[in-house]
């Protein structure tokens, strides 16, 4: 699953007539760069949830069999229904398997192909705290996510989740990620890994410019 119904906020003006996993980045749409990815990894079924513009997202990105990919999408009231919420409410195109979900705002170059969860209910990419975030989210031990005060790490926007995991929250009924992380840490049922790669929140136009600018330099 890509999460694409943010609004965007702190991309103004950019994103008042376009949504953000559409804005170019070296040549091509931010949610294209994850297609490739995702497709060059193996796998087939996407869900991508929307809500501000999305029908330009559907527009543009069809059923997906441009990149050998079949596309759904979980359709959300403007506003959205937060991660949490977005998730819940396309669980039934998601199944009953664990599934892969990546923040659609997002650029990293984490192997997606690795992604496995064992027994737990959900398993997280971290990585180093970005100069715009220096205090992190979790701590990492052995494997194991955390939520102490010292020696955190950033939640990437990437994750592996069980159904199971969002099973309290209604369709339809908005919901934030982190406090259902937060129980789940509590109880022991997440694990996590520290991604050292290239990783960025490509959340306002300065940091997209910065990301546009390195790619085309390095192709």
């Amino acid at each position: 699953m890509i999460l694409a119904a943010g609004r965007g906020e702190r991309m103004r003006p950019l994103t008042d007539h376009t949504p953000k996993p559409l804005l170019p980045v070296a040549g091509k749409p931010l949610i294209v760069w994850h297609l490739e990815r995702l497709a060059r990894a193996g796998f087939r079924d996407i869900v991508i949830n929307h809500a501000h513009l999305g029908d330009q997202i559907e527009a543009l990105l069809g059923d997906g069999d441009a990149w050998g990919l079949r596309i759904q999408y979980s359709a959300e009231p403007q506003g959205a229904l937060e991660t949490a919420g977005g998730i819940a409410n396309a669980l039934p195109l998601l199944g009953d398997d664990p599934f892969l979900v990546v923040n659609g705002d997002i650029f990293c170059d984490w192997d997606v192909g690795r992604a496995r969860i064992g027994a737990q209910l959900a398993h997280l990419i971290l990585v180093s705290n970005p100069a715009h975030h220096p205090g992190g989210d979790f701590t990492l031990t052995e494997g194991k996510v955390g939520a102490g005060e010292t020696a955190r790490l950033t939640f990437s926007g990437i994750g592996i989740y069980r159904p199971e995991l969002f099973a309290g929250i209604a369709r339809g009924q908005p919901a934030k990620l982190a406090p259902l992380l937060r129980t789940a840490i509590d109880a022991g049922q997440i694990t996590g890994e520290h991604h050292g790669g290239r990783w960025v929140d490509v959340g306002t136009p300065e940091r997209l410019a910065a990301l546009d600018t390195e790619l085309r330099d390095a192709c």
